[in-house]
């Protein structure tokens, strides 16, 4: 048995980890993942090989570097019942600010929220894929990622065409109002799921909840979208939720371009 570690510099949140788990699932060599997202690092147990390993984390463009690897004697592995339980709680969590988001967006005119609600909805398709395709073969796996990614691209080309349409033509301001105070509301809801999660793993982590949420993409996203708020209400223009709103836009697609490549 060997064990090998790699350093992922965007692997910040469990999304990612998820993403990982996904493009590595099928390969036979692999006896355990052991994932330390505070530090960014992965260890690998397997026999054989690492070179169809590093190839697949390779693929996902998430800055993968091996680091080392060794012998190990270890063969038993902690198994966590609970982590089905806890992906359906983060997927409903996530799902639920998609459609809040979606809609006050949408009724508060912000793009930045309309955004956001895609960025949730991410989050949901990656844990949903996991969820779904659990016990399934890896065709059904790699079909349902392709269907979400799709999706997804598509929802944030429509959104970019709207940032085009308000920056060119004449709209009302967006409700800044409200893009503070549901921006908040998602970004309580976001460290309620990375809380969860890491809940999940052993006590000896628990002082890195605090360091994950604030390094969280999502979380940044948040934060981005309030001060978009504060912008809006200051400079009495859309221009910063448009803004915000277009750089969300590109991170969703960049998260869809991962989700395909699990379809390959």
């Amino acid at each position: 048995m060997e064990k090998t570690t790699f350093e992922i510099t965007k692997m910040d949140c469990p999304s990612e980890e998820n993403l990982i788990r996904m493009k590595l699932d099928g390969i036979s060599s692999i006896k355990n993942l052991d994932f330390d997202i505070s530090n960014r690092r992965l260890t690998i147990f397997h026999s054989g090989q690492i070179d169809q390993i590093e190839k697949s984390i390779l693929e996902l463009n998430l800055g993968g570097q091996k680091l080392t690897t060794e012998k190990t004697d270890q063969t038993e592995f902690k198994e966590n019942s609970n982590q089905k339980k806890l992906l359906w709680t983060v997927l409903v969590i996530n799902f639920a600010f998609f459609v809040i988001e979606m809609t006050t967006g949408l009724i508060s005119k912000s793009m930045g929220l309309v955004a956001d609600s895609l960025d949730m909805l991410a989050d949901s398709f990656v844990y949903g894929i996991s969820l779904f395709a659990v016990g399934g073969t890896l065709v059904r796996k790699k079909r349902i990622a392709k269907i979400a990614g799709y999706f997804q691209i598509t929802l944030a080309v429509i959104g970019f065409a709207e940032v085009l349409r308000r920056f060119f033509g004449a709209e009302r301001l967006p409700d800044f109002t409200t893009m503070i105070f549901v921006s908040i509301l998602a970004l309580i809801a976001n460290g309620i799921c990375l809380y969860l999660l890491q809940k999940s793993k052993s006590k000896e982590e628990a002082h890195m909840k605090a360091s994950m949420i604030f390094t969280s993409n999502d979380v940044i996203i948040n934060l981005g979208v309030i001060t978009a708020g504060l912008l809006v209400n200051w400079l009495n223009s859309n221009k910063p939720d448009l803004i915000i709103g277009t750089i969300v836009f590109v991170l969703v697609i960049q998260g869809a371009v991962r989700i395909l490549k699990l379809g390959k």
